[in-house]
């Protein structure tokens, strides 16, 4: 019997209304084992009043009692990390300690959120004029909503709904219907531990609950993580109806490798951080930059290390890159590689007709390595979202850091070298909103903020870290004058002196 996925609205699973289903597929056997409910307005609308309601009374809550419910989520997600992995394999197909990993770096954010207060406190000026006082709190926006995508349907959201719940707010979830089974399990969980019923909320479905979202009224906030194309029809729509957004989009990360760098080191990074995930994240590193004469070295070096990765369904312990999402994402993947020559690269590796023996109909593709990519080639200007990297050749720093920053993408890059000036400089110059220097994947910590420039982030904030708790925040500025007990009207006497 096929598994169905529902929603969850006002603390217990709805089942769906609309009659619509969307397939979600095992990756590794290519099997359909699960159906998701596709959401109609009404649906999200019984999702947001859910929420709108809860607010009332969540939104006026003290911080000790949603810090003590956070802090019972964080111990029942970190004794479920097996279950939501295995949830994550089954539907994303990623290796199970990706996985894990996945739900490590969303527990660092609900870590993040346990020590809201912090983060909270306003500001005092005292005496500003006579007896005159001012002070700055931050207050919750109300009911906010969150739409992910499917490379990491547990992580994603915890960048998202630990920080504005525990700022105040009240949180709609829509995930994405290829891996949904993750966001009903933290559901469950946070249920477990304590939170009323309707402060967090999940809506599964497709564009009629995407849109919905955008436009409802009672919807103040909207965050995103996805493509640039859909981040950027998010931002506009969502903003044209009044709404505060952070919008994360695409990216093409380069890393830089300079002549002096350790390029055992550099091709180690390379490959984990081209391949890692099956390249199915934001912050893969999809070009390498080669500056000077190393070009040759290092991409036999990369080469070296990519023939020896294993490929195999993500339930396999010793499976080191799982299949691609879907069959249709697979087939597009292939057509960079496939294309690849005739725009002038070297194909020095071509996994797209890799399989993988006993699971035949899964959505296998291997690793795939171009080298002397021209910046005119399709492989280097689209975000390819799978185990395909492009490597560059470059004479000079100047011309790789030129490069880097005539890309539309801004999201993260890295720099690999022994020489700390040359460091200096790169992080100076180069135009992306997240730097690594000998880090290929610089994705930063919880306590600091996660976000990309260009075409990868639309609107002003980042997402988690101190731009998390002021996109899920407003800002309010209260001016106090009180007479003084002196000042009390004749006949009655409080007993202050009258000394002024």
């Amino acid at each position: 019997m096929t598994k169905i996925v529902n929603h969850w609205i006002g603390g217990k699973t709805v089942e769906g209304a609309s009659g619509t289903y969307g397939p979600v597929t095992d990756p590794a056997t290519g099997a359909v084992t699960t159906k998701v409910a596709f959401a109609t307005v009404d649906e999200v609308d019984a999702a947001v009043a859910a929420a709108k309601d809860a607010y009332l009374s969540w939104g006026q809550s003290s911080l000790a009692r949603r810090t003590e419910i956070l802090f019972k989520f964080r111990a029942l997600l970190d004794a479920n990390r097996d279950a939501i992995a295995e949830l994550i394999t089954a539907e994303h197909g990623k290796v199970h300690s990706d996985a894990l990993g996945e739900v490590a770096r969303g527990l660092e954010i609900v870590d993040l959120a346990c020590g809201i207060s912090v983060q909270l406190k306003g500001e005092l000026s005292t005496q500003v004029a006579t007896r005159v006082d001012v002070s700055s709190i931050r207050q919750p926006l109300g009911v906010v909503a969150g739409i992910t995508p499917f490379n990491f349907p547990a992580m994603v959201p915890m960048w998202m709904f630990p920080i504005a719940i525990a700022c105040g707010n009240t949180f709609v979830l829509k995930p994405s219907e290829k891996d949904p089974s993750a966001s009903l399990k933290i559901a469950e969980l946070l249920a477990e531990a304590g939170l009323p019923d309707g402060v967090f909320n999940v809506v599964q479905g497709d564009k009629v609950a995407v849109d919905r979202l955008l436009e409802h009224p009672d919807v103040k906030a909207v965050s995103f993580v996805g493509s640039t194309p859909i981040a950027r029809y998010i931002h506009t729509t969502a903003s044209a109806h009044g709404k505060r957004v952070q919008a994360l989009g695409g990216a093409k990360n380069h890393m830089l490798v300079l002549p002096d760098a350790d390029l055992d080191a550099a091709a180690d990074a390379a490959v984990s951080a081209a391949y890692g995930s099956a390249g199915e994240r934001c912050m893969a590193i999809s070009a390498v930059v080669a500056v000077g004469a190393i070009g040759d070295e290092l991409v036999a070096k990369i080469r070296e290390r990519a023939e020896k990765i294993k490929i195999g369904p993500g339930t396999d312990p010793t499976s080191e890159m799982g299949p691609l999402i879907t069959a249709a994402h697979r087939d597009k993947v292939a057509s960079y590689v496939t294309g690849a020559a005739a725009e002038g690269c070297e194909v020095v590796l071509d996994g797209t007709g890799h399989t993988v023996e006993g699971y035949e109909d899964g959505h296998w593709i291997g690793l795939s390595l171009l080298d002397k990519v021209p910046t005119t080639a399709k492989a280097y200007q689209d975000e390819i979202f799978g185990p395909v990297l492009t490597v560059l050749r470059v004479d000079t720093y100047e011309e790789g850091v030129t490069l880097i920053n005539n890309s539309p993408f801004g999201n993260g890059t890295a720099i690999f070298t022994r020489d700390g000036g040359a460091a200096r400089r790169f992080q100076l110059e180069v135009e992306a909103g997240m730097v690594g220097v000998n880090v290929p994947i610089p994705v930063p910590v919880g306590y600091h903020s996660f976000g990309g420039w260009k075409d990868s982030l639309f609107g002003d904030h980042h997402i988690y870290g101190n731009d998390g708790t002021h996109f899920y925040t407003r800002g309010k500025v209260v001016t106090t004058r009180w007479p003084d007990p002196a000042d009390a009207p004749a006949g009655v006497d409080l007993g202050f002196p009258r000394n002024h």
